[in-house]
């Protein structure tokens, strides 16, 4: 297990303990910098009332917009990616109080981040970070779609190694919802779209970063699609029919799925910083599911 893993792991469990819980595609990098009397009929109309000048009925909420972008981060940088151009660009450096160890978003956009020891909410125009909580915190988060876990709202989760875990956005309170059986672990991270499926990187023996589609209301493994490729993938994100992988070794790429098989393909970063390591990634969860000719990433 990697080194940001064995330090959240041993906070994580040390929490719960105490709590009772829970062809290359080309880009190019870039920096960026809330009495009277009333009438006698309570249903009749007061007098002089005129129905043409009554206020129209307010509209029905619109659904949220797909979102065009995914995010990833180092443990002091967040960066975007446009998944239609392949550019990858600065958003800013994180003002959080230790480095973070993921990023989730949710249907409109409001971000959150786990570190070593606290919660935050996060501006994803500045990466400025709000404190929640402090403690410990899974380092593999993303939201889930309404009628999944919730079903009034959408729910944050994550991974502790192969236990599942809600978290409340406004407190930081973790409770557990199930545990992944036939000996897989978290080795990374977690992401979920509507209309889509919620998918994981995980290791157990004999495989290092698989990825699964996991079942969002309770963690469980629903498919095993087999290694991408790459080592210690701490971040994916998803856009249009795609998983997105962000490594510790700084690499970024795009998975796909046809006929039961996994292709991978590199996204270059020209102007990367030296030493660039991903240490998570996050999407919303209104992201296109399906790419702009209909394909889509093969779920049960």
């Amino acid at each position: 297990m990697d080194h940001r893993r064995i330090a959240a792991l041993g906070c994580f469990v040390a929490c719960m303990l105490a709590q009772g819980c829970g062809g290359s595609e080309r880009g190019s990098f870039s920096q960026l910098g809330e009495g009277g009397d009333g009438p006698a009929d309570p249903g009749s109309p007061p007098p002089g009332f005129d129905p043409a000048e009554a206020p129209a009925p307010s509209p029905a909420p619109a659904p949220a917009a797909p979102v065009d972008v995914v995010y990833g981060h180092s443990a002091t940088t967040l960066y975007k990616l446009d998944p239609k151009t392949k550019n990858v660009a600065v958003v800013g450096n994180f003002d959080c109080s230790s480095e973070v160890t993921d990023l989730a978003i949710d249907e409109s956009s409001n971000a959150y981040a786990t570190s070593f020891s606290a919660f935050y909410a996060v501006d994803l125009a500045t990466a400025h970070c709000s404190l929640v909580a402090s403690g410990s915190f899974p380092n593999s988060l993303s939201f889930v779609p309404k009628g999944t876990v919730d079903p009034a709202s959408e729910a944050l989760v994550g991974y502790v190694g192969s236990t599942y875990v809600r978290i409340d956005p406004k407190t930081g309170s973790i409770k557990s919802l199930g545990t992944m059986s036939g000996g897989y672990v978290s080795s990374g991270d977690v992401v979920s779209v509507k209309g889509g499926g919620t998918f994981l990187t995980a290791k157990k023996t004999g495989c290092a970063d698989c990825l699964l589609q996991v079942d969002p209301a309770t963690g469980a493994v629903i498919q095993d699609y087999g290694s991408v490729g790459y080592g210690s993938v701490f971040g994916i994100a998803y856009w249009g029919g795609a998983v997105y992988g962000f490594t510790d070794a700084g690499e970024l790429f795009s998975i796909t799925a046809s006929g039961g098989t996994v292709t991978t393909t590199p996204i270059a970063m020209p102007g990367a910083p030296s030493g660039l390591r991903f240490w998570g990634a996050g999407s919303s969860t209104s992201v296109p599911a399906a790419a702009p000719d209909g394909t889509s990433f093969p779920v049960k």
